[in-house]
């Protein structure tokens, strides 16, 4: 009733690896393929088969030898954002701390003479945050007056 060479998943869903590509069959009628390499496909459609009832998470774990963690994670994944949450941009994290104003705000401190940790004290940002942030140059230590500015006047006045 199965193709020749192809390993069962459940009692009814097998599967074939042939020239690169894998492809799943309810009885003899294929029902889906996709590139051996293709992880993303792969988690998907198993999770799609064990939402629909076509195989259990034990049955994807025999069949194909991944961890049960890693299928609960898939199939959990399916039920939340569906096909698409597999292909979606992984999503990170940005600079939630040290944003464009924070940064000239540190800056405009540091330029007042203040050091780089009471700086962050004032600002409720942590002093390693700001160190880590001066030694990849995303904070400058000491920023330069504009010309023109009352720091730059007074320095001029006082003969500096």
């Amino acid at each position: 009733m199965f193709p020749a060479g192809a390993t069962h998943i459940s009692q009814m869903l097998v599967f074939e690896c042939r020239d690169g590509q894998v492809t799943y069959f309810h009885g003899q009628m294929p029902v889906f393929s996709h590139a051996e390499k293709d992880s993303r496909t792969f988690r998907m459609i198993t999770s799609q088969f064990v939402v629909n009832g076509n195989a259990t998470q034990g049955d994807i774990v025999r069949a194909f030898g991944v961890t049960d963690i890693s299928v609960k994670r898939s199939v959990k994944a399916y039920r939340e954002r569906g096909h698409a949450g597999f292909y979606a941009p992984r999503q990170v994290r940005g600079a939630k701390v040290l944003t464009a104003a924070t940064i000239e705000k540190l800056e405009d401190l540091m330029a007042t003479g203040m050091d780089h940790a009471a700086a962050a004290r004032q600002l409720g940002l942590k002093p390693n945050t700001v160190a880590k942030a001066m030694r990849t140059g995303r904070v400058r230590g000491k920023k330069s007056p504009q010309p023109g500015t009352r720091t730059s006047q007074a320095q001029r006045a006082s003969g500096a």
